[in-house]
């Protein structure tokens, strides 16, 4: 019996059945995880002021519906809305400033401004730029940071201050993503497998009870200032392609904690091909490269027993064995449709029969990414395209030079309108991350 189980098919019958049992216990904890991801924390008794600042370059896919859900939170304190753009031709300033007339005409409380800060300097996003310059900027109490692409309720700021708040030691609070729009192509599928199972379910199993991470995922992040201070400001990122994860692990090097809020943030998407989804993808790739290995080895783990599978059915059929591919084969298909199965859990919309094909081609398309980026060296990001050195941080003269794909604006007018500004940031003063926010503001 020993000597059977030793041979071709006995060994890929004994491992496929391991790895399908391995992945029905990791689908089992994953929706155990998001279960617990809803647990809500209690109110607190005074809402300190809040700015939020959201830097933006382009026009997403319903950007204008985008912007007014940013101005429509039920935040029961001032709040403050920032919408900070770095060209004075992106696409998506008229539609921040309609946004902003129109929050204004409805008498609705809290306050919104539209600015250009010019492009970033050198070794700096332009994502991070805006988000210095905004730090210097804020009036609030607390400083939060919200993606243009994402469509928040009314609630999730609030849940997300009251995490902050009522966790002993919290330096700051993140909400949980979800794209919970109705699935209309087959890239609309895998961006809501990639952020609600390969992002979001991970994260919440990570977390934990207590739901804690020694990074921050943020869509939507809120800080206390005293955190900011002590990493430096958000500009500890500089240098730095994923300044959120980046900024969340000083935090925590600092002594601080980062808590995911229980109230999930909406991303918009609609209608995007496979062709569109394919560079965002392999930006997201790029940006893991930025977590923990303590994070993401449990995902390779998954990929691998999906390859397994895959490698399993090749050898079987190869060496004209073709029983024994079932049990890789049921990996496979395991491991596929756990995938769209714990979208659903997360809050994701049902995967259309005629997209369901798109499970089965996320995992396939990782290393093919995976090598472009090794051999690329840079990634294209919201219209600027950056050199990479050792994964996530910048070359040491990265400029984010404009992107061949899409050109916006003229880089004099905005150099320009970023001297301008900053005789203003230079008064604000008041902090260490304020101060080296201004000195650094315009630089070329």
């Amino acid at each position: 019996m020993i000597a059977n189980l030793c041979n071709v098919p006995g060994v890929l019958s004994v491992l496929g059945v391991g790895v399908l049992a391995h992945v029905g216990w990791t689908y089992l904890r994953l929706a155990h995880s998001l279960r617990r991801r809803g647990l809500a924390r209690g109110q607190v008794a005074r809402y300190p002021s809040i700015t939020v600042i959201r830097p933006v370059r382009g026009c997403d896919a319903g950007a204008a519906d985008n912007f007014l859900a940013a101005l429509d939170m039920d935040y029961p304190g001032e709040t403050e809305t920032l919408f900070l753009f770095d060209d004075d031709r992106d696409p998506g300033l008229p539609v921040a400033r309609r946004a902003v007339l129109a929050h204004r005409a409805s008498g609705r409380p809290g306050r919104a401004e539209v600015r250009v800060v010019g492009a970033p300097p050198p070794g700096c996003t332009g994502k991070l730029h805006a988000m210095i310059v905004g730090s210097a900027l804020a009036r609030g109490e607390l400083v939060a940071f919200g993606d243009s692409d994402t469509r928040p309720d009314r609630d999730v700021l609030r849940v997300t201050v009251e995490t902050l708040l009522t966790t002993p030691g919290a330096g700051s609070a993140f909400a949980p993503v979800v794209v919970n729009q109705p699935k209309r192509a087959a890239g609309d599928v895998l961006y809501a497998l990639m952020l609600n199972v390969m992002y979001g379910a991970w994260a919440a199993l990570a977390a934990g009870p207590r739901r804690e991470l020694p990074f921050i995922m943020g869509q939507l992040m809120v800080f206390r200032r005293e955190a900011l201070v002590v990493v430096g400001g958000v500009g500890c990122a500089r240098g730095q392609i994923v300044d959120d994860m980046y900024i969340g692990q000083r935090v925590h090097a600092a002594g601080y904690r980062n808590v995911m809020s229980a109230h999930p943030l909406h991303v918009f998407t609609s209608g995007m091909t496979l062709r569109q989804y394919l560079p965002i993808y392999r930006r997201w790739i790029t940006f893991r490269s930025g977590l923990p290995f303590s994070f993401t080895r449990r995902q390779w783990l998954f990929g691998a027993e999906y390859f397994f599978g895959l490698g399993g059915v090749v050898v079987a059929l190869a060496t004209a064995h073709a029983l024994a591919a079932l049990a890789p084969a049921a990996a496979v298909v395991a491991v596929s449709l756990s995938l769209g199965a714990l979208d659903r859990r997360a809050g994701g919309a049902p995967i259309p029969l005629r997209l369901a094909w798109a499970q089965f081609v996320l995992l396939p398309l990782a290393p093919a990414i995976l090598f472009w980026n090794f051999v690329q060296g840079r990634v294209d990001w919201r219209g600027r395209c950056y050199d990479l050195v050792r994964g996530a941080r910048l070359a040491a003269a990265a400029t984010g030079r404009k992107s061949a794909r899409r050109l916006l604006g003229a880089p004099g007018r905005s150099a320009r309108r970023a001297r301008a500004l900053r005789p203003t940031l230079r008064r604000l003063g008041g902090g260490r991350a304020r101060s080296e926010a201004a000195e650094r503001f315009g630089e070329s």
